[in-house]
């Protein structure tokens, strides 16, 4: 009777149980490094928001002195960049600046009702410099929710699934997403 070598069988079951635990460390560390990415992300886009809050007390200060009736929507303002300050996760962040986009938008168009502050320099400096900062603030949303959308889409698809659930990638990252409404032009003053 001839005897079955098993040596072969054995070093090929060792190669595929190598090669398993091989993609189960290369999953994670592709998982993990998309999550610093969503990460690195999120703190451009942080970082350009901040700017912008950083902007807003000098232009709310130049425009109060042109404008008392817009009191109202100044201080909306003021509130948001404060309420932004405070907010700790990346849902209330998104929150919040969503608003805020939402009230400078207001404010940019109130300020197109007074000529002589659109004339001003200090106030052309500041609108200048909220611009190059709003057109910042889309580039770094675009590429967060390029990454948030690579980590969900690697989270929940196979075999990734099975390497995410182990090891605790299960919660989809928020995206960006426009604010209803936010095609239309926005309205300061009732008809």
């Amino acid at each position: 009777m001839s005897q079955i070598n098993l040596k072969p069988i054995l070093l090929g079951i060792g190669f595929l149980v190598v090669l398993f635990f091989l993609w189960i460390g290369l999953t994670y560390n592709d998982l993990v490094q998309k999550e610093a990415e969503v990460a690195a992300a999120w703190a451009q886009v942080e970082n350009q928001y901040q700017r912008r809050v950083d902007l807003i007390p000098n232009l709310v200060n130049t425009v109060k002195r042109y404008m008392k009736h817009e009191e109202s929507l100044l201080t909306q303002i003021t509130a948001l960049r404060s309420q932004w300050a405070e907010a700790k996760t990346p849902s209330e962040k998104i929150e919040t600046a969503q608003q805020l986009d939402s009230a400078v938008s207001r404010l940019l168009v109130v300020m197109e009702n007074y000529p002589t502050l659109k004339a001003n320099e200090g106030v052309n400096k500041l609108m200048d410099e909220l611009a190059g900062t709003e057109n910042r603030i889309a580039v770094e949303r675009e590429r967060y929710n390029q990454a948030v959308t690579r980590y969900n889409v690697a989270i929940k698809s196979f075999p990734t699934v099975v390497i995410a659930s182990a090891f605790g990638h299960t919660s989809p990252k928020p995206l960006f997403k426009a604010q209803a409404g936010a095609e239309k032009a926005p309205r300061v003053f009732e008809d």
